[in-house]
């Protein structure tokens, strides 16, 4: 063990523009500008609606046929929208939902019930005040209309406020958004479907059971899934429920896992072969080595996710969201029961009903179940979730006809905007209190989930900082890793800003990739056995091109170690156990890339340039004031 009490401030740094995507960062950065690209489609289906309306309803209402022979299917270009292209939305939707049980926040089971409970609760008490405006009207079997949140709006408006509210209320808004749309569907099969037919609907059930069957075989062409996914969609059409419902369940059987050290191993091997021999055979082996390397949850996601958020949800907005307006019309709609039932369903409705489901679960259990936020940002997300636009839209197109889903449509709207209004106000009084109970209100108390497998021990890691600092930073590192040395200086520019953190470094030399990461591994242990750990740690990254033996030992003579000692340790590999002992670690808690961070035991995902990992530091230091 070494401990460097004080980290100097270093006056030139490698500036390190290019930062690590993720799934996640690549999903949030999607659905900030898609909510952008959605309003915009929206407004330009008001503009086209009242600047020709009757080119509009035309266009939407054309028939479209696709044919192979005597069968085929036709429908209109609405529901071509609404039942063909919403279908890939639904198959995002179940992938990043799955991902997030997997990998994510809801890999704990225990934290799947509350977010669930909210979910059901945050549609039964918005369709009770729907129910409330239109008993013994007719209106009164468009209830459906009023009760699912729209995951593309939410998650958009959530990325508006995303400085201002925690990374974990993105989880469980998500979770909350799954569960609308479950129910949602289930709603649409069973009131707002038309007849069933039996005998389709049981033809979609066996042709889904071939699917698992595929899936359970370890089947991973691509062409595969597509055909049985076309054949399911078309056997649920013909039963006469609404086909989305293939979507989310074909993206919620699509596991998702993070890569393989063994796996990242064999893909490098493949590549050396190949440019050992850069033949087509090779091309397409290295190809789908590649491939095999990553889930197929994450290679499906980053394929579709874009095109669902910016082509497929704006094009059903165009599709849907035309209404003609006027003074007459808008004062007959608030005057609906329809209008008033949406617009207080979502804006009064979902708030009371998430944030209370979440106070009467938390008090029942005695506090086992908690959000994963404090209880001002669970308020947030229910104003957040309060955005009813996609399905709720689906729905009173299936529900309304006429003035009715005119009105609908207008309450719809109108949520949308009182939903980002009544979030603004929810972040702005929390950030009106008292630095420490507006730290509580945003992350409460809830146990963060921890990812380091090994708990960092003073005693035996290479620690650098206080070593009772609030904040750990745990890096998992390859002298040789180019990346590492790129990290290097945005650590050190982090320890000098911050007095409360302690750094440690964990070996996980990546030897086939490269070849004297392990050797340069050993020197810095050779060297920690003279007390230099960190001295020989700065020289090898700061000249990883420059690591074989005798470039070692010239290290270790400018560190004015004992050079015979050092090179002894280095020929009978004396660190090699301690190395050995980091990488059984690393691969124990999931790592297979270098360089790896852990804050505060959470692994950190997204950039480590200094502002994404300042950020971090700082939420695992607000949180860190609240624990007793």
């Amino acid at each position: 063990m070494t401990v460097d009490p004080a980290t100097p401030r270093l006056s030139g740094q490698t500036e390190y523009s290019e930062e690590i995507r993720t799934p996640l960062r690549d999903f949030l950065r999607t659905e900030t500008g898609s909510a952008s690209v959605l309003l915009a489609a929206a407004l330009a289906a008001l503009v086209w609606a009242n600047t020709g309306p009757g080119t509009y309803a035309s266009f939407w209402t054309t028939d479209l046929s696709v044919r192979v022979g005597s069968a085929g299917v036709s429908l209109g270009l609405r529901e071509w929208v609404n039942s063909g292209l919403m279908t890939l939305f639904f198959f995002v939707v179940g992938l990043e939902a799955r991902r997030e049980f997997d990998m994510g926040e809801l890999r704990e089971r225990k934290r799947v019930a509350l977010p669930v409970i909210a979910g059901l609760s945050g549609m039964v008490v918005p369709v009770a005040i729907y129910l409330a405006f239109t008993v013994g009207d007719p209106s009164v079997h468009g209830w459906g209309s009023a009760m699912s949140t729209d995951t593309a709006f939410a998650l958009g408006i959530l990325a508006v406020f995303g400085t201002r509210l925690p990374r974990g209320l993105r989880a469980f808004i998500l979770t909350v958004a799954v569960v609308d749309d479950f129910v949602a569907l289930g709603v649409i099969a069973i009131a707002y479907s038309g007849h069933v037919d039996v005998i389709a609907l049981v033809v979609a059930l066996a042709i889904f059971g071939v699917i698992l069957l595929v899936r359970a075989a370890g089947v991973r062409r691509g062409a595969v899934y597509a055909v049985l996914a076309a054949a399911l969609w078309l056997a649920v059409l013909e039963s006469g429920v609404d086909p989305i419902v293939t979507g989310l369940a074909m993206g919620l059987i699509t596991s998702a896992y993070p890569a393989a050290r063994s796996d990242l191993e064999r893909a490098s091997g493949l590549f050396r072969l190949f440019r050992e021999q850069p033949t087509p055979e090779l091309e397409r082996s290295v190809r789908a080595g590649l491939a095999t390397a990553l889930s197929p949850n994450e290679r499906l996601q980053r394929m579709y996710h874009p095109w669902t958020s910016y082509v497929i949800v704006p094009v059903f907005a165009l599709a849907n969201a035309g209404i003609t307006i006027s003074g007459a019309r808008l004062a007959d709609a608030f005057g609906s029961p329809v209008t008033l039932g949406i617009l207080f369903g979502y804006l009064l409705g979902k708030p009371v009903g998430i944030l209370g489901a979440s106070l009467l679960t938390t008090r029942l259990s005695r506090g086992r179940l908690r959000p994963p936020v404090g209880w001002g940002a669970t308020a947030a997300g229910g104003t957040i979730a309060g955005v009813g636009f996609t399905v709720s839209l689906l729905i009173a197109t299936l529900a309304f006809h006429g003035t009715r889903l005119d009105q609908a449509k207008i309450g719809i709207l109108a949520a949308v905007l009182c939903s980002f209004a009544a979030t603004w106000v929810v972040t702005w009084v929390i950030w009106l209190l008292p630095r420490r109970r507006r730290i509580s209100a945003l992350l409460g108390r809830a146990e963060s989930i921890v990812d380091l497998s090994t708990p960092v021990d003073p005693d035996r890691d290479h620690v650098r900082g206080p070593r009772q600092a609030p904040v750990t930073v745990v890096e998992y590192g390859d002298f040789e890793c180019p990346y590492c040395g790129l990290a290097e200086p945005v650590i050190r520019e982090l320890l000098a800003d911050s007095g409360d953190v302690r750094y440690v470094w964990r070996h996980l030399p990546l030897t086939d990739v490269h070849p004297n990461a392990q050797l340069a591994a050993e020197a810095s242990e050779a060297a920690a056995e003279q007390g230099a750990f960190w001295e020989m740690h700065d020289l090898l990254l700061d000249h990883q091109g420059d690591l074989r033996l005798a470039d070692l030992l010239r290290y270790a003579a400018e560190t004015g170690l004992d050079t015979d000692r050092f090179h002894r340790n280095l020929r009978h590999h004396k660190g090699a156990a301690r190395v050995a002992e980091d990488v059984e670690t690393a691969d124990m808690s999931g790592v297979s890339g270098t360089p790896t961070f852990f804050i505060n035991g959470r692994r950190h995902h997204g950039a480590y340039d200094i502002e994404g990992l300042t950020a971090a530091v700082r939420a695992a230091r607000a949180r860190s004031l609240l624990k007793p």
